[in-house]
Formats: C-alpha cells, structure tokens, sequence
C-alpha cells in the first residue's frame, strides 16, 4: 500500500466530489477522481489505486457494476470498495455487497463515518498487502530452498537410507544391541528367517473395563506410567520389542541377535516387571482403580523378518509360539506369571514354579500344560 493511501473518488456529483475530496484530503490522503463509471473504471485499472469510494447511481455504468468487473479481474490488486448510495432500500445494499463491495455509507454523508470507514478498510488493505508480501518471500525463500536441495539431494538420499535402517531398528532394538546389528547387512537381519525364540507377553488385569468406564486422562495417565515402568526393562535384559498395543506388550528373546540363555533372560525380565507393576499398583489402587498384571511366556521356533508395506515396515514373528504366549497371558490371574512346559525346562535350576495343570486355550487345538512361575531362587 502506498503512503500516502491513493483513495479513487467516482461519483457523477461534482458536489458530492468536492466534498469527499475535501475531507480525505484533510486527513491526510491522495485523492483522484472520476465522474461516472465507465471513466471509474479506466482509472482504477490503469491507477489501482488503495481504495476505492464508488457512487452507486451513475450514467454509462453504474457503481455496482465497475465493483463486479474490478472483484472479478484475477489480475487486479485487491483494491477495498466503500458503497455510496442515496437509497435505503436494503436490497441495493445487498447488491452492492454481493457485487464484491466491502463497505458502503449511505447519502447525506456523516463525514465522521466517512473518515472512519476509510480508515477500517485501509488498515484491512494494509494487512492483506502485508500477508501477500510475506507469502511471496517465503515463495523465493521455497524456491530458494529448492534450488539448494537439487545439489544436495544425493546426499541427504543417502542420509535418509541411513536414518530410516537405523530408525527401523531402534524402534525394537535395545540401545546395547544397535551397534551391532548397525556393522551387519541390514537386509539380511530383516529378511524372513526361522529361529528359536523365548516370547514374552504381558498386559493389565482389569484394564477393558477400567478404560471403559474411567476418564480419558485417567487411562492415559495410568498408561502413560505403566509403559514408563516397563518399557525400559525390555532394553534392560536385551529383549526385541516385537509387539505394542495399548496395555498389551510382546517382547521377544534370541532374535535379531541370539542370545545363550533367552528363557532365563525372559524369565528375569518377567519377575523384574511383576515387581516394579506391583508397587504401581498399589498406587493406582490409592486412586481408586484396582489393575493387576499377569505374564505369559513360551518358547519355540518362528518365522521373523520385516513385513508391512512401503513406509510402514514392522519387525515381526509369526508362529504358535507367539499365540501360546499371548494365551497363558490371557490365563494367568492378576501377579501371575504362567510359563510354558518347554519354558520350565530351561529354568528349573533357576526359579520355583507350580504345576497347573493343562489349560485349554483359545486358539490351540489341544490342553498344554503350563507352570505358575513363582520366584527366582536364592543368587540366581
């Protein structure tokens, strides 16, 4: 916008001309004019000038009409329209508005009015010239940018594949593990493979009902602490994060990276997260929300690798190993942590654990025997 402000005054009144002219004019503002609208017009075009007081009433081509042309010209500035009328009907109003007008006064003039609607619509020019001009630094800024990015698109492609297999192996990854599987062929640790694995899968008791009927912030704070619990002993005893929904956690143990002992090391994570949940809960208990927690773990051989689809791979495992685990979970009561046979043989000479029974489970065509794994024994 100009400063002055450059105010185009069309009106077929000499009069009423002199007028406005007059008292814009005293305020400060450069003034030209036009005597009826087809000249109003030319001159807006050629002048564009920051604001426009347009009659409506005038010969060759009335006010509402130039406004039209002028709101309707993709090329032209955005120039503010004040409407000046000698009818009260509010249909002209209406018109003038709907022709594009941002503003109108009606005749006799209020010459109060006059200044302080000339004012309204110059600082709304003055913020929408100011808007226009940043968007277009922030374009060169862009193309800019862009011109820079061609000469260095090769390398930060190259960044990129970096980050993104680093990226994809530290979402399941313990930190202590990283570097190692960094020095190695990323493609082939995530290719499909099969392996042994010890599988660990753990959620709340109670947790469906509790976030059913509890506030959000409740359950999101309940959650929020739990994960913050047990989240680290994943990485603590080198287990891959294999699986994470809401309160439901799988962690998996001699994969990516084999391991000598996984059902020990999964054992200890089992009884260091039953630990550390218990003394949780006996703070959510004090806020009125009994959850408990329970454990399953099995052992056996599955399929692991990536799967997913472009831009979403996920590190995971399938095979019944994983479904046994998950259901002794779903069995196991509130402090429990129920263990598969083949579990109970790797860690007999480690913890104590109880016989109970064979457990029909979801999924599993015949009962499988399961242990309650009590404690770890003294040293061990």
């Amino acid at each position: 916008m100009r400063s002055p402000p450059l105010i185009l005054i069309v009106d077929d009144n000499p009069a009423n001309v002199d007028i406005f002219e007059s008292r814009l004019a005293a305020n400060g503002y450069d003034i030209i004019t036009a005597a009826d609208g087809e000249a109003g017009l030319a001159m807006a075009i050629e002048r564009q000038p920051d604001l426009l007081l347009l009659d409506i009433m005038m010969p060759k081509l009335d006010g509402i009409e130039v406004c039209r042309r002028l709101k309707s010209d993709p090329a032209l500035p955005f120039m503010p329209v004040i409407l000046v009328t000698a009818k009260a009907d509010a249909a002209d109003v209406v018109a003038g508005l709907d022709a594009g007008g941002d503003e109108y006064l009606t005749k006799p003039v209020d010459h109060a009015a006059l200044v302080a609607r000339v004012r309204s619509m110059l600082r709304i020019k003055a913020l929408h010239d100011t808007t226009q001009e940043q968007a277009a630094q922030l374009e060169a800024e862009a193309a800019k940018l862009a011109t820079l990015n061609e000469t260095l698109e090769q390398r930060v492609a190259e960044q990129v594949r970096e980050l993104d297999r680093v990226g994809q192996l530290k979402r399941f990854f313990p930190p202590q593990l990283t570097d190692v599987i960094l020095s190695a062929d990323t493609e082939d640790i995530l290719a499909s493979h099969r392996r042994e694995i010890t599988a660990v899968f753990c959620d709340l008791r109670g947790f469906t009902p509790f976030a059913e009927t509890a506030e959000h912030e409740d359950v999101m704070r309940v959650l929020g602490e739990y994960h913050e619990t047990v989240g680290p002993l994943i990485f603590d005893y080198e287990a891959t994060l294999e699986h994470f929904a809401g309160d439901g956690l799988m962690a998996i143990f001699n994969d990516p990276v084999p391991c000598p002992d996984p059902a020990a090391r999964a054992v200890r994570m089992a009884v260091a997260m039953r630990d550390a949940v218990a003394t949780l809960s006996d703070t959510w208990r004090r806020r009125g929300h009994e959850l408990g927690f329970g454990v399953g773990i099995a052992q056996g051989y599955a399929t692991l690798g990536q799967i997913g689809f472009a831009g979403h791979f996920h590190y995971g495992a399938i095979g019944t190993v994983l479904n046994l685990a998950s259901r002794l979970c779903d069995a196991a009561q509130s402090g429990q942590i129920l263990i598969s046979q083949r579990v109970q043989a790797e860690v007999e000479e480690l913890a104590e654990a109880e016989p109970v029974g064979e457990l029909g489970l979801k999924g599993l065509a015949k009962p499988v025997p399961a242990f309650n794994l009590l404690t770890l024994k003294d040293g061990l």
